[in-house]
């Protein structure tokens, strides 16, 4: 949208203001009216879909925008226009002056609100909430990021009618073992996550969720994977939020508790209910937050909104006020707030291990530059939340420049920069520039927080994992290894951190065909979570995941095949059965079928599978396309190779468009081509793409790398059966060449 600056003619597309998982928000000018707004742009429909859906997408579309359009309400942003142009939905709203709750949380260092400011919030939410809920009308996606405080106390609600568009348009919210695609389960009801019956009440929970994380500064349930935080909001009381700040009114507590009821008879009946409640707690009686709060004292009552620009003359508070002076969290102008850090005084400060902290730097660094910089750095750690990596590796490596500039290159928020710059890297596939990252924070931490510290030990297991992304898999053994021992030594050997390093050790084992020792690390991993996590955790069901590999190494196929399936079962049981680490436990179950000489069993599971991940993921998804590469595997299995051929390279074109020309998903489909060709006889049409392959895999992985040296050895393989023996015998002497160095190296065992 972003080329097509002027939309039906009127609104004219100035600056980009935010991306999200369904399109772009900019700042426009109405050029009829003479005003600014923003311009919510929804994401071009793709051509996947058939015109009977989209027909049904528009009219949808409407429906939704005509709804928030007809809201008219203080505390809801107005919808002054929507359409569509040149394939685009588009929603025409006011142009808000303010932060959004999450924003405000990372301004103020993720330390809560004050009490008055988050009291004076849930009123204006909720009596917002009560009118569209007379409406008819629910929002279905209540979170901080929803709701926006102006720069005159007002606060707002957003995006009425996105949650039921974005479901249709296929960005529903979706909960996966390692993370979360879209939207986030924080802040979800027990019956959005059973697929009950979402009415109102809905609204009430999930604004429940929003006041206990602005008043604590957490979230309810605030697990590091969405299992954990799906069964917190579904079978666990939530923590009472004076456990976690003690200056809470103790009635604001038990309206918040009642918000978060499981069972939706138990939440207040209406939101009209809430605001009666919310109202009546008397502000002038808040007790002070005391020195944890980052040094706030009670603050006076705050006026509402509407009445913030009136003044009461200058007796009202006083005269002679002392300024505020700054808490630690505001202080921050160059020295290093840390456990650590220096108190003031003439004691000269000390390292942890006893040596001189590195100086400051000779100028302190503005505090507005560094809380603008701690800003940016959050928005990296959002769009990494919604897998943008690309952006977010972007977003922190300016910032990392930036604190280097500011603060110095081994300063913790220059290293936990580059750590999440590292890490986007990694996920992007570009493992050579993450190793070279997670390298510089991993000596960073070390010479600022000593070895063992866990910070130190988290970059040293990423740097593993990217030496063997690069199939440096000795050098990750190595690391691997040591990570492992200071984290016996210093957490303990059941710490889910130990035992996720031990799991990643079990995994690098297999990847040196140790298949064996994979096999038991692994199993003795599995049986430690389930232990200490439980039988069905997402965590231990990797772990099982991993036995099944390893037991296919030994050729233990059957074994591996109804571990796959008993991984495939319960992860449909606690994740739902479109998850995507399912559908891969059920990918990896053909995996064994086909091995098993069970092809046509094979290929029906895959011909099952790919209409599942079409219907979940789309029919371009690249697990999609890894189903649909089992089809033609299986096909070939079954002597059907004109049919594999036709397949594989249906599904190489689609993956090359998709991931690119060097993917080496793409490289696995050309090399099946190859592989057809061959079958078929063709053999100096597979010999061009088996060199095709090897010399993509050479370039893009390294003249050394496993899978370069097997492209050469399917190369030489083909010079074989063209009759060109010397030409063969010559590339496989070249590759045994090129191992044995690789073994002298150490790289291989």
């Amino acid at each position: 949208m972003a080329d097509t600056r002027l939309i039906q003619g009127r609104y004219l597309l100035l600056d980009l203001i935010g991306r999200g998982g369904m399109g772009e928000v900019w700042r426009a000018r109405d050029e009829s009216l003479g005003r600014h707004v923003a311009v919510k742009c929804l994401k071009p429909m793709g051509r996947q879909h058939e015109p009977s859906y989209l027909r049904v997408l528009r009219e949808r579309f409407r429906r939704e925008a005509r709804v928030a359009a007809s809201l008219q309400h203080r505390g809801i942003t107005v919808v002054h226009d929507f359409g569509e142009s040149e394939g685009v939905l588009y929603l025409v709203m006011e142009l808000l002056d303010g932060r959004n709750l999450s924003q405000l949380l990372e301004d103020n260092k993720q330390h809560p609100l004050p009490v008055p400011e988050v009291i004076e919030i849930a009123a204006q939410v909720g009596a917002a909430l009560a009118y569209t809920h007379r409406q008819g009308v629910v929002h279905r996606d209540l979170k901080p990021a929803n709701i926006v405080r102006l720069t005159d106390g007002t606060v707002k609600i957003c995006d009425f009618g996105i949650a039921r568009l974005a479901h249709d348009i296929g960005f529903s919210a979706r909960l996966t073992g390692t993370g979360i695609a879209m939207g986030t389960p924080h802040y979800m009801s027990p019956e959005q996550i059973g697929a009950g019956n979402v009415d109102h009440r809905s609204d009430l929970y999930s604004l429940g969720c929003v006041l206990y994380e602005i008043a604590t500064g957490t979230p309810p349930f605030d697990m590091d994977d969405a299992w954990s935080v799906l069964v917190g909001h579904r079978d666990t009381p939530p923590r009472p939020p004076r456990e976690l700040r003690p200056a809470l009114p103790e009635a604001f507590e038990d309206v918040v508790l009642d918000l978060l009821a499981k069972d939706p008879g138990d939440r207040p009946a209406d939101a009209g209910e809430f605001v009666r409640r919310i109202t009546g707690l008397p502000l002038h009686r808040l007790p002070p937050d005391g020195p944890t709060w980052a040094g706030r004292t009670a603050e006076p009552p705050r006026l509402p909104g509407w009445a913030r620009s009136m003044t009461t003359g200058g007796k009202a508070a006083g005269s002679g006020r002392p300024a505020p002076q700054p808490g630690p969290a505001a202080a921050l102008t160059g020295r290093w707030t840390h456990p650590w850090a220096p108190a003031a005084g003439p004691t000269a400060p000390s390292g942890p291990a006893g040596g001189p902290l590195p100086p400051p730097p000779a100028e302190r660094p503005p505090p507005e530059a560094l809380a603008e910089l701690a800003g940016r750095h959050g928005e990296g750690l959002r769009l990494a939340r919604l897998d943008r990596w690309a952006e977010a590796g972007e977003v922190q490596r300016a910032v990392v420049a930036e604190r280097e500039h500011l603060l110095g290159p081994d300063h913790p928020d220059t290293l936990a920069s580059r750590y999440e710059l590292a890490f986007a890297l990694s996920r992007l596939g570009r493992a050579r520039e993450a190793l070279h990252e997670f390298a510089r924070t991993a000596a960073g931490r070390e010479r600022v927080l000593g070895a063992d510290h866990p910070d130190t030990l988290a970059a040293r297991q990423e740097t593993a994992y990217v030496l063997g992304q690069l199939g440096r898999h000795f050098e990750a053994h190595q690391v691997y290894t040591a990570v492992l021992a200071a984290r016996d030594r210093v957490m303990g050997p059941d710490h889910p951190d130990t035992l996720r390093c031990r799991h990643n050790l079990a995994f690098n084992l297999g990847r040196l065909g140790r298949a064996a020792e994979s096999h038991a690390l692994a199993r003795d991993v599995a049986a430690a979570r389930a232990r200490v996590l439980g039988p069905d955790h997402p965590d231990t069901l990797v772990t099982r995941y991993e036995v099944g590999y390893a037991l296919g190494q030994l050729g233990r196929w059957t074994e591996a095949l109804h571990t796959y399936q008993a991984v495939a079962a319960a992860r449909a049981r606690v994740l739902g059965p479109d998850d995507p680490d399912t559908l891969a436990a059920r990918y990896e179950a053909g995996i064994c079928l086909g091995r098993l000489g069970r092809s046509a069993e094979a290929l029906e599971l895959y011909r099952a599978l790919v209409e599942d991940r079409t219907r979940a993921q789309g029919p371009a998804h690249p697990d999609t396309l890894r189903a649909r590469h089992g089809i033609g595997v299986n096909l070939g299995r079954l002597g059907r190779w004109e049919e594999a051929l036709a397949e594989a390279r249906d599904v190489c074109a689609i993956r090359a468009r998709v991931l690119g020309p060097d993917d080496p998903d793409t490289l696995v489909s050309r090399r099946e081509v190859a592989v057809a060709l061959g079958w078929l006889g063709r053999w100096s049409d597979a010999l061009a793409v088996y060199r095709d392959v090897a010399q993509a895999r050479q370039r893009v992985l390294g003249a050394d790398h496993p899978d370069a040296l097997a492209s050469r050895h399917d190369e030489a393989h083909c010079l074989e059966q063209l009759g060109r023996s010397a030409e063969a015998v010559e590339l496989y002497r070249q590759v045994a060449a090129v191992r044995r160095t690789r073994a002298g190296r150490g790289q291989l065992t």
